[in-house]
């Protein structure tokens, strides 16, 4: 009996049979992405127990930042409702991310107010595509606030005057500023 052909390589000796050629994987001309499986559990997001409807918010980041503000609702995706009032120091309603605000020991009853009709979808923009942006040119389009917001506004900044009025010296909170010098120490303050 002749042995399977030998394969030798070198001074090696002998080796085993070599298998049949092996015909390589098939490989596609795109990349096709696969999605990457995960078993993380998307949550409902907590907020601090701290920031509850009627509770006296310090904005420390964006457009207002420093400006007190009352907090309406926590919507679903963990942001937090908050007013100014508008007519008081001039923050609209807006979603803020508890992150960025400061919690203080001020509170007022906004059950009266309705904040029901306010979710996510509400401050949803319009979808632009990327295209239309960069052809559009340099100038920057003005913001337009809608008919509804403007309503909306109104409506909510009623009911919450009201409770804002009935609080004595609370307006004129509200429309202070909130700013640290060099000589405050904000780690020793009580908010």
């Amino acid at each position: 009996m002749a042995p399977a052909q030998l394969k030798v390589f070198g001074i090696a000796g002998p080796k085993k049979a070599s298998p049949a050629a092996h015909v390589g994987k098939y490989y596609p001309a795109d990349d096709v992405k696969t999605p990457i499986k995960t078993r993380k559990v998307v949550n409902a997001p907590k907020v601090r127990s701290s920031i509850v409807p009627g509770t006296v918010l310090i904005l420390l980041a964006g457009r207002f930042r420093g400006k007190r503000v009352v907090a309406l609702k926590v919507l679903a995706s963990g942001l937090v409702l908050v007013s100014g009032p508008f007519k008081v120091n001039g923050v609209p309603l807006r979603r803020v991310s508890p992150t960025y605000v400061i919690a203080t020991s001020t509170s007022v009853d906004v059950s009266s107010v309705d904040v029901s009709s306010f979710d996510d979808k509400y401050f949803a923009r319009a979808a632009s595509t990327e295209e239309e942006e960069f052809f559009a040119g340099d100038a920057p389009k003005a913001a337009v606030v809608s008919d509804q917001r403007k309503a909306d506004q109104k409506t909510v900044d009623a009911a919450l005057l009201k409770v804002v009025n009935a609080v004595p010296m609370l307006k004129a909170y509200l429309n202070a500023k909130f700013t640290l010098t060099n000589t405050d120490r904000p780690h020793a303050m009580k908010f």
